[in-house]
């Protein structure tokens, strides 16, 4: 069915916007061509097994990795509290294939930040001290879940420990982070964390994290 739509036009458009060349943090990744509207039309009609759908993960191409954690975080979130589990781990395990910001975006804040939700949030500090650029994503993207249920403590203890990452990628995710723990009723806890930090914050963080605020404020900062 994804073959079945992809074009050779929309190939080329997202391996250029997922920065797909040499030394860019998608080189190498492959494309079929299908658009993300495309994928979750397909989505729809798809009931695989998860046995299925860890298949459609270890795929070269990208957009089937993408429908692919589409369908785990749906199954997840009809899961018994045992198949939760399983696609949590199952998840972790396989964080090599989900290798680039979209998918990350489509799926921590699905499966690693509900199944995190009720138990210890250790998992994150091993994530966000990886080596892998995506898995630290995941260790932020999960926090979004907290954040929408009124817990910030997570995303201010990861935001502290990447003050000084390397990323723009990682850069924006806590500054985007942050700016939705002030959008939700935190904005006290955003402020706490600009008066210690925007000083030392890489420009790019603070951007995003100030984004929705008074003109007057935002200056300030």
């Amino acid at each position: 069915a994804m073959k079945a739509l992809a074009t050779a036009e929309r190939a080329a458009s997202n391996a250029w916007f997922f920065k797909t060349g040499p030394g860019q943090y998608g080189e190498g990744d492959k494309f079929l061509g299908v658009t993300v509207p495309q994928t979750r039309s397909v989505l729809r009609d798809a009931d695989l097994p998860v046995s299925e759908q860890l298949k459609l993960l270890r795929s070269s191409w990208h957009e089937l990795r993408l429908l692919a954690l589409l369908h785990l975080s749906r199954s997840f979130l009809k899961g018994s509290p045992e198949e939760k589990k399983y696609i949590y781990d199952a998840y972790l395990a396989h964080t090599d294939y989900v290798n680039n910001w979209d998918l990350v975006d489509s799926s921590a804040a699905y499966i690693v930040g509900p199944y995190l939700f009720e138990r210890s949030r250790s998992p994150l500090m091993r994530l966000v001290k990886s080596k892998s650029l995506w898995e630290r994503r995941i260790a932020v993207l999960a926090t979004y879940h907290f954040i929408k249920q009124g817990q910030t403590d997570d995303i201010v203890k990861l935001a502290k420990l990447l003050l000084n990452d390397k990323q723009d990628l990682m850069h924006k995710a806590v500054g985007w982070m942050l700016r939705e723990m002030g959008g939700r009723g935190n904005m006290p806890a955003l402020i706490a964390f600009l008066d210690d930090h925007a000083k030392k914050m890489p420009r790019t963080m603070l951007r995003y994290a100030i984004e929705r605020f008074p003109e007057k404020l935002r200056r300030k900062y």
